[in-house]
């Protein structure tokens, strides 16, 4: 919680309950003795999480994304939802850190760029 507002964190203490971590070390709270859906109310149940680190959307993997956005109701099972041969480890989005995909020629990455068929030739007089 050290990066966490204080605000955030006084909010969580008095009024946050606990209902899961995901693999990456976030926690993910709820208003203490809510219901998924208020009585006599149209609002939902308030949800948020504390950051394990850099706080950052794209680090909540899809196991939590449905419960936190008020998609599901239910709470991922406990280390995650079976995974597929084909599904690749949820990471977090890397625009604007070292790790960003920079592609031959751009402004940041040494080269040139490769040609390609719809490239523009600059008009030449005869």
């Amino acid at each position: 919680m050290a990066g966490t507002p204080l605000g955030t964190r006084l909010f969580t203490w008095l009024k946050g309950e606990l209902v899961g971590q995901d693999n990456d070390g976030n926690k993910f709270y709820r208003t203490k003795g809510s219901s998924a859906v208020h009585t006599n109310s149209l609002r939902s149940e308030r949800r948020w999480v504390i950051y394990n680190g850099v706080s950052e959307a794209s680090r909540i993997s899809a196991d939590w994304h449905a419960w936190i956005h008020h998609t599901t109701n239910d709470l991922p099972p406990e280390g995650g939802y079976a995974k597929h041969d084909w599904q690749l480890k949820h990471e977090p989005n890397k625009t604007g850190t070292a790790e960003a995909y920079r592609p031959q020629g751009s402004a940041l990455k040494a080269g040139e760029r490769p040609r390609v068929s719809g490239d523009y030739d600059a008009w030449q007089p005869e």
